[in-house]
């Protein structure tokens, strides 16, 4: 799937030199003897450049490496990008997707072969894009089959309660995910909705509210879902309280103001989760648009008590329908009103599927320039939404079709990589978890561009060009400064050890 120079197993071998304990960024070692020649060609091939372009079949393609020289201060004409390593910031928690009922019910119609060419490019940091995180739902939502709960109606005291539907396809899909991941993979759930006789509508669906006496049965739900899941071998790190609570959608949805969400947070899940013993778990709030990001963050971080149970903000990217135009200031202003609280992009796809658009180069953009500017406002994890659908842009059961990065043909067998897998590869692969932000600035709006340093020293870079022309830019790096080229409609990441 990936290509790369004649270098590649050579530097993947001195990353794990000089990085036993942790892993490598630039990773596909096989079976090399070190000796003296190979070990002085390492020290010559420290830095290189991987590049994706949507207008050709370059993915994840390595261009060759890259040479610093002394400083050179740039013109103002020079297009440039900046790199203060010094200067560093947010902990980086991981990149992933959601492993909805709609993917597994696609991976299972998979012949073996493409599913294990599924996993092991997604979830192999060796062979695929290393991803580390990942989201899944609290019984239903839109990419389900169906509406479907864990409880019988009407059952409040949650004696009927079983995830037996999830064992058809959802736990094995996600029991293999941790597999190929290594092992580990932090997930977190989300509800789209209660059951429909604790809502105020008596339904899953078009909205409604929780009646506030099912508030604790509610809070209930959560715990025997995270003991559920647990006890299949499955450990959940987290939880959002509800997705989309100012929503009201035809699929299941359910309504909170701010006010409301903050309540049920302090005086019932809260208090549930830590009775339970299961206080560690990372509790996310809002699970909606940037656009009203900051306000549903301080109703609810104000207040002491129900901050004390925070772990952070959720957010999501589907504001820009009003005008085109995300709301990354928002981002910014809750990560400077919060410090103390963590930032996590918790869902993002390209609506409205359309198969004569699979090769649209703004489909695999919009992932790159959100991950870039979320990154550099604070965010410390990104979660894409399905992370497989069919060649319809589903299952769904309310016919909110969607685009995946990646898509697999039910009726052919064949998966589809589309652009967007690559661009967030760019990510994904070589920014590892326990990496940290560092300061990057960019002299033209030709070109966006984020930094981490892993923790085995690595320096990583990203850069995004939207536009059709190639771009000559000079890259600078604290006190040394080297020319490089990126092709329009392209994105690169360039690794230094």
């Amino acid at each position: 799937m990936f290509r790369y120079s004649k270098n590649r197993n050579l530097l993947g071998l001195f990353c794990l030199l000089v990085a036993l304990f942790t892993s490598c960024n630039t990773s596909n070692f096989k079976n090399n003897d070190v000796n003296k020649d190979i070990v002085e060609t390492l020290l010559l091939t420290k830095n290189e450049i991987f590049q994706t372009s949507s207008k050709t079949t370059q993915k994840l393609e390595s261009i060759g490496s890259i040479k610093f020289n002394s400083l050179k201060q740039p013109f103002e004409t020079d297009v440039a990008i900046f790199v203060n390593t010094s200067k560093q910031f947010q902990e980086f928690i991981g990149i992933g997707a959601a492993l909805t009922d709609a993917s597994a019910e696609t991976f299972f119609k998979l012949s073996e072969d493409q599913q294990r060419r599924f996993m092991e490019a997604y979830f192999s940091l060796d062979k695929g894009i290393g991803y580390s995180l990942a989201r899944t739902i609290i019984h239903s939502c839109d990419f389900s089959s169906e509406s479907y709960t864990y409880v019988e109606e009407g059952d409040e005291k949650l004696e009927t309660f079983s995830i037996a539907h999830d064992k058809k396809y959802r736990i094995p899909f996600t029991k293999k995910a941790i597999e190929a991941a290594g092992g580990k993979l932090l997930m977190y759930a989300s509800p789209w909705s209660p059951p429909a006789f604790m809502k105020t509508n008596n339904s899953m669906l078009q909205g409604g509210k929780l009646k506030s006496q099912f508030y604790q049965p509610w809070a209930n739900y959560y715990v025997k879902f995270i003991k559920a899941y647990e006890t299949e071998g499955i450990p959940i790190w987290g939880l959002s309280i509800q997705n989309e609570p100012m929503a009201v959608q035809r699929w299941e949805s359910c309504i909170y103001t701010a006010e409301e969400e903050r309540d049920f947070l302090k005086n019932y899940l809260g208090p549930t989760l830590e009775k339970e013993g299961l206080g560690d778990k990372k509790i996310i709030v809002w699970d909606h648009n940037r656009d009203l990001l900051f306000d549903r963050a301080s109703v609810i971080l104000k207040d002491p008590e129900a901050s004390k149970y925070v772990w952070g903000t959720g957010f999501h990217w589907y504001e820009d329908w009003k005008d085109g135009t995300p709301m990354f200031k928002n981002v910014a202003a809750v990560n400077e009103s919060f410090p103390d609280k963590k930032l996590i992009f918790t869902e993002g796809c390209n609506e409205a599927y359309d198969i004569n658009r699979i090769g649209d180069p703004k489909l695999a953009e919009r992932y790159a320039k959100a991950m870039i500017n979320d990154f550099n406002n604070g965010t410390v994890a990104w979660t894409d939404w399905n992370i497989l659908l069919n060649e319809t842009g589903g299952p769904n059961h309310v016919g909110n079709l969607c685009f995946a990065p990646v898509h697999g043909n039910t009726q052919t067998g064949e998966l589809t990589f589309t652009n967007s897998f690559y661009y967030i590869g760019h990510f994904s692969k070589f920014i590892r978890p326990g990496a940290k932000r560092i300061s990057t600035g960019s002299t033209s709006n030709n070109l966006s561009a984020t930094s981490f340093k892993n923790i085995n020293g690595s320096i990583v870079i990203v850069v995004l060009n939207e536009n059709d022309a190639e771009i000559d830019y000079r890259l600078t790096i604290d006190n040394q400064t080297s020319n490089v080229k990126i092709s329009g409609r392209s994105i690169q990441t360039i690794i230094l050890n």
